[in-house]
Order: structure tokens, then sequence, then C-alpha cells
């Protein structure tokens, strides 16, 4: 044995030196991953084929090994870890010769880009990488940052610490419509750090908080990170909770644990939002009360104040932005608790529900029984005992079975009297109109309230025409005649509450990207549709908004990118209101009406998105964004492909293996996890997130998702902790993008002091999340993806 340690030990050293090596050596990471794996994996060839590396196994040939799996211990749980005292035998690291191993990596390698890179069920996922990027890049590039930082300073600065909050608000506001941590920090640097100092704040403070702000982009939704871990959990828990149920002596993984082992990156966005949401409240409370503590070193800051129309009082300020929106968005949830209003859609199924099963499988053998009531409980295993019994004494489940139509024409009828009497839609549409409103109202108290109430009496028409006019049997075209004009008054109201609002600065900055936000983040979270559509409808709505200010800004009408959005909006509404299935038979004049319409709106609109390019092509924007778009995503995809080569190199020396078997020894998954953990947060020190993601999360992987943990709750953990490695020296690369825009009086011992506490705040935020898991699960709980 070389120095003492096993050979598989010297051939992990060998690895992380070489990776280590190839990135500081100054070549890309994107190849320096791969290069390192393939000169670590000479480097171990040719040490084995003299014989230097020798791995002591376990000589399964031995009567201790015998005597051991005679008591009734599986031999694959038989590890040195366990049972150091069992008699070894030496063996090279590469058992059947170096070259076989190169064989099998080869064809590894191929099979792996195929299934993850080019053709795998993950290949649409990651495509969102793409999408969220160019999102990001496009309204980086459209200086959507600097609106938002010169106005949030002019709210938040009177306040102590306030420019340093404002930087944690424009931060968490992009992080959720642009999520680059690079373009984020940079532009918070140049923007808000001079300002900072000039106003006395503290150099550390300054530059802490800039930094902190600019990595919440890693977890707030929409997150690369959370994309990329996701593609990869997906797998890991499946897999691992497969084996698991196998070890307990169960068929598979529903069986065992009695609902499937997926997890999805939909969901983890939900998981990720309240854990983003905390984090920036943190950094938020940590410059309020550094302000109160050292008042000198953040003090308040009057920062002149540009157009921002009329002087609002306090009193005017809550009535209209907080207490009347409230009221209305309570009622309605009242209303919709009440039955009042609901769904009034007379869709029925062709075919009966087929009848519940059991909570929990129990025709199951007497080893998979006993570890399926030690997961769920006696309590729980008797109660699936008796619904089984039930069900085997009705004659066992009931079957789906086709129904007829006289049976449908019946349970269309009962369900059209048991309708709300106001429909969801009607009473969405009828509450965004009226915040709308409200919020109009409270940005020009002093303007005429006419239009206004115009406005407010077509949204109670709206309401009475569903309730006494609209049945759910009446036609869409009917419908949409009758609340024709109720909603026409509503839309006229409205037009003159944009206008007002337009005139106040708060809302102009905040109001389109937030639109843009709501669109995005709410298709995921609502499951309306997975990560990829979203992030195309992300980016799409990017390059219009970019396009609008880049009109604005040359004093070009934007009215052609305006028309575009409401065409959007427009085939939206027809798709939703009108069945546009023209292929097939008996189509209603109404509804060929409608496609047409729809289909009019989507080529206007399509037009609209070809003339945005057209105008960020001409101003010298939109080949810089996909030139960026493209080095991103190329580098994450070359990652991905260099790691899997590097991951398959630890695998064919046994390093893989080696390491599960030393986690798995401690027999206590809070330990393994915190251990894991522990490594993640040290090995952020040297290593950018990526490289952590595809080359140490496969390797633990298994092992940490294969316990009981929630597969959600582990991954936003591993998700907030690969968060800090941005702001960890010497290699954080928050710390280099602001190092490269700050001023020559800011110093790097300014920006690593100033980091040191948002580092522990984020230990901190781990913490809480440890102890509070609710935090992470409540939302996928509420919201079913």
């Amino acid at each position: 044995m070389l120095f003492g340690l096993d050979g598989v030990e010297i051939g992990l050293i060998i690895v992380f030196l070489c990776l280590f090596g190839g990135i500081l050596s100054g070549f890309p990471v994107a190849f320096a991953i791969g290069g390192a794996g393939v000169v670590a994996f000479a480097i171990i060839a040719g040490l084995d084929s003299a014989g230097i590396l020798v791995h002591q196994a376990i000589d399964t040939g031995s009567e201790g090994y015998r005597s051991v799996v005679a008591s009734g211990v599986r031999p694959d749980a038989i590890s040195i870890f366990r049972y150091p005292d069992l008699p070894r035998v030496a063996q090279p690291v590469f058992p059947l010769g170096w070259e076989v191993a190169l064989d099998r990596n080869v064809s590894f390698v191929v099979n792996r880009i195929n299934e993850r890179v080019l053709a795998g069920t993950s290949i649409e996922t990651l495509l969102a990488v793409l999408m969220f990027v160019m999102m990001g890049i496009t309204l980086e590039r459209s200086k959507i940052a600097n609106d938002l930082l010169t106005t949030m300073a002019r709210v938040f600065g009177p306040l102590p610490g306030g420019l340093a909050v404002s930087v944690v608000v424009v931060g968490t506001f992009l992080a959720a419509s642009t999520g680059i941590v690079g373009a984020t920090v940079v532009t918070m640097g140049l923007l808000s750090l001079p300002t900072m100092l000039r106003a006395g704040y503290s150099p550390q403070l300054a530059t802490g908080v800039i930094a902190a702000s600019g990595t919440l982009g890693q977890i707030i939704p929409p997150s690369i990170v959370i994309v990329l871990l996701g593609t990869l959990a997906a797998d890991l828990y499946s897999v691992a909770q497969e084996n698991r149920a196998q070890l307990a002596g169960c068929t598979d993984a529903l069986t065992y644990l009695g609902e499937p082992a997926v997890v999805s990156v939909g969901t983890l966005f939900q998981a990720a939002l309240l854990p983003g949401v905390l984090l920036a409240l943190l950094y938020g409370l940590y410059a309020f009360g550094y302000a109160l503590v050292n008042p000198s070193k953040a003090p308040a800051v009057q920062i002149a104040a540009g157009v921002r129309g009329e002087v609002i009082t306090r009193s005017e300020s809550f009535t209209w932005f907080l207490g009347v929106p409230v009221a209305i968005i309570a009622g309605v949830i009242l209303l919709s608790s009440l039955g009042i209003v609901g769904p009034q859609d007379l869709i029925i199924d062709s075919f009966t529900d087929q009848g519940e099963s059991a909570s929990l499988r129990t025709n199951v053998s007497e080893m998979c029984k006993a570890a399926m009531i030690e997961l769920h409980g006696q309590s729980a295993w008797d109660a699936a005992v008796a619904q089984q019994a039930a069900i085997d004494a009705a004659g066992g489940v009931v079957e789906s079975v086709r129904l007829t139509a006289e049976e449908i024409a019946q349970l269309r009828i009962e369900k059209e009297a048991n309708a709300a009497p106001i429909g969801t839609g009607v009473a969405t549409i009828a509450v965004m109109l009226g915040l709308v409103l409200v919020v109009a109202r409270g940005v020009a108290p002093s303007a005429s309230r006419a239009p206004l109430l115009v406005g407010g009496l077509g949204i109670v028409l709206a309401l009475l025409v569903d309730i006494l006019l609209i049945q759910p049997s009446t036609s869409s075209g009917a419908t949409f005649l009758l609340l024709l004009i109720p909603f026409g008054m509503t839309f006229y109201g409205c037009a003159h509450g944009a206008v007002r609002m337009a005139k106040n600065e708060l809302i102009r900055v905040v109001f389109p990207p937030l639109v843009l936000i709501v669109a995005v983040l709410g298709s995921i979270l609502g499951g309306i549709t997975n990560p990829t559509p979203a992030a195309a409808l992300g980016a799409g709505g990017a390059i219009m908004l970019a396009a609008y200010r880049k009109l604005r800004d040359q004093d070009r009408s934007p009215r052609i990118i305006i028309i575009a959005t409401l065409a959007v909006g427009l085939a939206i509404l027809m798709g939703i209101n009108f069945d546009l299935r023209i292929n097939q038979s008996g189509v209603s004049f109404e509804s060929w009406l409608a496609f047409f319409i729809a289909y009019a709106a989507y080529l206007y609109a399509v037009f609209g998105l070809l003339f945005a390019c057209w105008v960020l092509y001409t101003g010298g924007v939109l080949t810089p964004v996909v030139r960026e778009t493209a080095k991103v995503t190329s580098m994450v995809f070359t990652i991905l492909i260099g790691s899997q080569l590097l991951n398959l190199v630890v695998i064919s020396f046994g390093g893989e293996h080696y390491i599960q078997e030393f986690l798995k020894s401690f027999d206590n998954e809070v330990k393994v996890f915190l251990i894991v953990m522990l490594v993640l947060f040290i090995l952020g020190f040297v290593l950018d997130f990526l490289e952590i993601i595809y080359i140490v999360i496969p390797i633990v992987g298994p092992v940490i998702y294969g316990g009981t943990f929630d597969p959600k709750w582990v991954t936003i953990m591993i998700a907030v902790n690969l968060q800090t490695s941005f702001l960890t020296p010497p290699f954080g690369f928050a710390l280099f993008y602001l190092r490269g825009v700050a001023p020559k009086e800011v110093t790097t011992g300014h920006i690593y002091r100033g980091v040191v506490p948002f580092v522990l705040i984020q230990v901190a935020g781990l913490a809480i999340l440890w102890f509070f898991p609710q935090i992470v699960t409540i939302l996928p709980a509420l919201m079913p993806n």
C-alpha cells in the first residue's frame, strides 16, 4: 500500500488533484473537467499496471465472511467500513485491467451523453436552461436593473440602512426575473456601490449585501441550479428508492412507499420559493439591524425624486394599496368557500371513476410487510388491511365502465343544477380588473373618479349578468355577447386607470417585469405547464419588454409591441372560452369565428415578436444577447459532458462504490446527510456549483436520496448550500464579479470581510430549513403539480 493508503483512496486523491490543477491551470472550466478525467485515468492506469496501487478488498472466500453472511447479513451490506476485522485480499484497482475499464468508459460516455444531453428524457427540461439564460440576459440588457435600483433607492433610502435594503429588494426581484448571478452582481456593483460609498456606507456592508443579493437567483425560481439539480434528483431518487424497496423485500418503490418515487422540476420550483424569500428577508433584516447598531456606517439617505405622480397620504396608501385589495381578494375567497363562486363547466367523463384501492398494497411478502409497518406504522398498515378487506367483500375494485348517453345527460343536468352562480373565470377577471381600478384610485387621489366608477359599475353589472342571465349551458358566443357591454365599461375605466398608473414611477418600473414574472412562475407553480414552455414564454416576453424599452428610448411608438402583447392575451382568452377543435364534426359558427380570431391574434403576436427581434437587432442588443446565451449554454452542456467523463473515471476504479460504502457505514441518515452537507460547503470554497452538481451529487446522491428524507427538502437544502459557493472565498464567483467593477478604494479584504456575515446567514438559513422543513414542503402540498 502506497503511503499506507488503499489504492482506491489514492485514486480519489489523484482525481481531486487533477481536477483542482485543471481549474487552476487557466483553461476554461468546461474543458478542464474532461481533461482532468483523462489525465487522472492515465495516471491511475499507469500506477495500477506497475503494481503500485493495491486495493484491500474483503476476502469473500474466507470463513469470517461466510459466517457473517450466514448470520443473515446481506452480501451487499458487507463492507470494510462495517466489518474492518474481516480478512482482506490484495487486488488491483482495475480487476480486469485498465484496457477493459477504458473500453467500458468510452461506451458509457457515449450512452450517457445520448441519454442526458442529446436524446434522453431530461433533454426537454435541460432546454429550459437555454430559455431562462436568454430571458435573464435579455432583461439585463434592457436596463431593467437600472430603473429598479433607482426607484427602490428612493423608496427605501430614507430608512436606516435603506440603500442596503433596496439592494436586497432589487436582488430578489432580479432573481425572479433574470436569475443570472454575474449580470446581477455587476449591474448592482456598478450602480449601487458608488452611491452607497458616497452616502457614507461601510465598504464591508455595501459589498457584502451586493454580492449576497446577487446570488439569490440561484435559489429563487426560475433558477438554473434548480433545473440542473432537478434533472439529476429525479433519476437519483427514483433509482435509490427502487433499490431501497428491493432491499426491504418489496417488488418496487410504489409498493413500499405507497406513492410513486418521483420528483419534478416544477415541484422543486414550488419548494424553492419560500426558502428564497426567507434568505432575502434575512439579508434585509441584517442590513436594517446593522444600520440600527452602526447608524454612521449605514445612514438614511434622501435621493432626489423623479416623476412620481401625486403625493399620497399614509391613510390613502393604506386604504387603496392594502385595505381594499385585501378585502376584494378575501371576499372572493369567502364566496368561493360558500359555493357562490366556482366552476360552471358541464364536461362529463365518458367513463365512470375507477374504485379506490387500499392506501397500501397488502399482498406482499412477510419481509416487505415488516418493512412497510416499520416505515408507515402499524395503524396505517391495519387501516390498509381493513380497506382491502372491505374492497374484497364488495367484489373487488370497481372497474371503470362507459356511460350511456342517458347517464351522461342526467349527470350533466345534475352538474348544471349544482353549478355556482358566478363562474371562476368571470370572478378572476373581475378581481384583476378591480385591483387595477383600486390601485389607479390610490395613485391619483385628486383625479376625476368618474371613469373609475364606470369601470366599477361594469364589474358589478358583469357579476349580475353572470348570476341572472348566464347559465352553465349558455354557449360561449352568447356569454361573450352578454358580457360585452359590462366588461366594455370596465375596460374603459381600466384604460383611464392605466394612464394614471403610468405616471407613478414605482408602478411604471415594477409592473412590466412583474407581469412577466407572474406569467412564467404562475404557469409553473400552478401546474399549468412544465418549466420548458414557461421558459420559452419568459424568453419571448423578455424580448418584447426589451424592445418596448428600446423603442421608448428612441422616442418611437411601441404600439406594435403593445398590440402584440394584447393579441397574446386575446388568443389565450379565445382558447379558454371557446372550443377551438375545428377538426371534429359539427363545429358551430361561433367556434369557427373564435378560431379565426385566435389564429389572427396568434399571427399578429408572432409578427410582434419578430418585430421586437428586429428592433433589438438594429439597436445592437440582440446580437450580444444571442452570443452570451450561446456561451453560457455551451459552457453548461460542456461541463455536463466533461463531468460525465470524470464520473465514469471515478466509477471505473471503484471510487464511487467506496465513497457510498463509507457513507452507508454510519447507519444514521441524519449523520450521513450532515456529512454530505459539510463536504459540499467545504467544496464550495474551491469548486463552482456546476462542478459540484455534476461531479459530487451523482456520487453521494444514491445514499442521501435513498433514505426517508423528503426529496424536495434534500434538493432545496443542497441548492441553498450551493448558493453559498458563490460567496465563499477564495473562489466565490460573486466576489470576482464584484471585485472587477468595484472602485479602487474598495479592497479585496473589504469584500471578503463583507461577505462573512452573509455566509453565516446562509448557514442560519440552512439551520432554519433543517428544523422547519415545512417551509420547503408547504407550497408543493398546497399546489399539487
